[in-house]
């Protein structure tokens, strides 16, 4: 169900007014935003009660720019917090619902974990914009260089389960976005990477990915699965 976004109150009501209008978790994103999709999988794998409302730029609703000062659509509302950066988002949701843990305990590891990610962020994502641009050369570029990435990292899949590890963590849930959209991105692996693209399908198959796709992401892969 989505939030209900009707009857913004004033603009210049005070952010804590605008944020209990909201009186269970919120989680206002694009469907087709990958970050957003992210964040939906680790909502998903916790079971976690929120209302999840698509809206696009054109569509936001109004009181969303007074909550999100970048004016961004992806943004998590729980009572008076707001948080509008997806890996922490990621973080907070994993410490206020425990189980299933998606972080290591153990300092040396969370800050591997979060290195990846920065490096997921660096490396990949902000490809997307450029591949998604009007020049043409600069977008088969990008298109390379994100094929060319995901080939570096294929080995390690075949090591283990999940991304360096046995167990599902926040750094699975920032990349099974970006596989699931490959069919989009025009992007087709190698044959070196088929521990890669079987990963991807252990990643798929969970029931926590499946509830988490918007009706826009299922169309993505229809006639592909």
């Amino acid at each position: 169900m989505c939030a209900d976004v009707r009857n913004p109150p004033p603009r210049d009501a005070p952010l804590s007014l605008l944020a209990n209008r909201h009186s269970i978790m919120t989680l206002f994103c694009d469907p087709d935003d990958p970050l957003g999709h992210g964040v939906r999988i680790v909502l998903a794998e916790k079971d976690v009660n929120v209302d999840v409302s698509y809206v696009t730029e054109d569509t936001k609703p109004e009181d969303l720019n007074d909550l999100n000062p970048y004016g961004a659509v992806l943004t998590l509302i729980d009572r008076d917090l707001v948080i509008y950066e997806p890996q922490v988002m990621m973080e907070y949701l994993d410490e206020r619902y425990p189980h299933p843990p998606l972080m290591p305990v153990d300092p040396v590891s969370r800050a591997h974990n979060r290195q990846v990610r920065f490096r997921l962020a660096r490396d990949l994502y902000h490809l997307l914009s450029v591949m998604h641009g009007r020049n043409e050369v600069a977008a088969a570029n990008a298109r390379k260089a994100f094929r060319d990435h995901l080939t570096a990292i294929a080995p390690a899949f075949s090591q283990q389960p999940f991304f360096l590890s046995v167990e599902l963590s926040l750094i699975d849930c920032c990349l099974a976005p970006l596989l699931w959209r490959l069919p989009v991105y025009g992007i087709k692996l190698p044959a070196q990477t088929r521990a890669l693209s079987q990963y991807a399908e252990r990643l798929f198959a969970r029931p926590a990915f499946q509830a988490s796709l918007s009706p826009r992401e299922r169309e993505m892969r229809d006639g592909k699965k």
